[in-house]
């Protein structure tokens, strides 16, 4: 997508990122992830790729873990500042694939969740992010991957509109464009309402599964898990999302 750098999505999407994707006390699948993430981490220091306003950081340095935090926007990250206990989360802006943030012997905890992977806009970069993450992961050391599974079928001779949002007061479109080649989507998430029309860019660069085992491996790291959920649900062929685990071999 023509103009479409590293920090705009962050950018373009802070002032309402929390209305739409901001944690709930109630919401299970969140509770699930920091369950999860903070048993993997077992008191270790947490580094989490794509930080954000904080959603999955926040309640995982409430349970006294060091957690750094990188994001190319620093209008998310001065959100997540703001924020009861934003104190805790060490932000740093900078890209994902190339995270200059080090401790003393690792991180036990290395995460990228929400299909934040797929902001990085090349498989180049992508195969960066998984080399630099082994180099900075303690060596029992775990790499959290979140992402969805592509499905092609969603588009029809490489494009789909759909109504994202339907209201008294407005509507939302999403207009996307699929390169089966480059394996991106760029879309535009539009919103119009009686103020007006807003745009809300999205661009992702997708990969299988079995592409992510790869770069794990072209990384030095080995696939230890992998469900379709938080939940840790089986991962099958019907699964629309997995989380994988990846660690230094044995």
């Amino acid at each position: 997508m023509e103009g479409y750098g590293r920090e705009t999505y962050g950018e373009r999407w802070a002032d309402i990122y929390d209305e739409l994707f901001g944690a709930d006390p109630a919401d299970a699948g969140t509770a699930e992830a920091v369950d999860l993430l903070a048993a993997l981490a077992d008191g270790g220091p947490v580094l989490e790729l794509g930080v954000g306003t904080g959603r999955i950081a926040l309640p995982l340095a409430a349970r006294g873990l060091e957690v750094h935090g990188i994001d190319a926007s620093a209008r998310m990250l001065a959100l997540l500042g703001a924020k009861p206990g934003g104190e805790r989360v060490h932000t740093h802006v900078g890209d994902l694939a190339d995270a200059d943030v080090d401790v003393p012997g690792g991180f036990a905890l290395v995460l990228v969740v929400f299909n934040t992977l797929f902001a990085l806009p090349t498989q180049e970069a992508q195969v960066r992010c998984f080399a630099n993450v082994a180099r900075r992961l303690a060596p029992a050391g775990a790499f959290v991957v979140e992402a969805f599974v592509p499905d092609p079928s969603r588009f029809d001779r490489g494009q789909t509109v759909r109504a994202s949002r339907v209201g008294v007061d407005g509507v939302g479109l999403e207009v996307s464009r699929h390169d089966p080649v480059a394996q991106s989507v760029s879309s535009q998430q539009v919103w119009f309402t009686e103020a007006g029309a807003q745009l809300r860019p999205v661009s992702v660069r997708y990969a299988w599964p079995s592409e992510l085992d790869l770069m794990a491996r072209l990384a030095g790291l080995e696939l230890r898990d992998r469900w379709g959920g938080w939940d840790r649900s089986p991962f099958t062929a019907e699964s629309g999302g997995h989380v994988s685990v990846y660690t230094h071999p044995a």
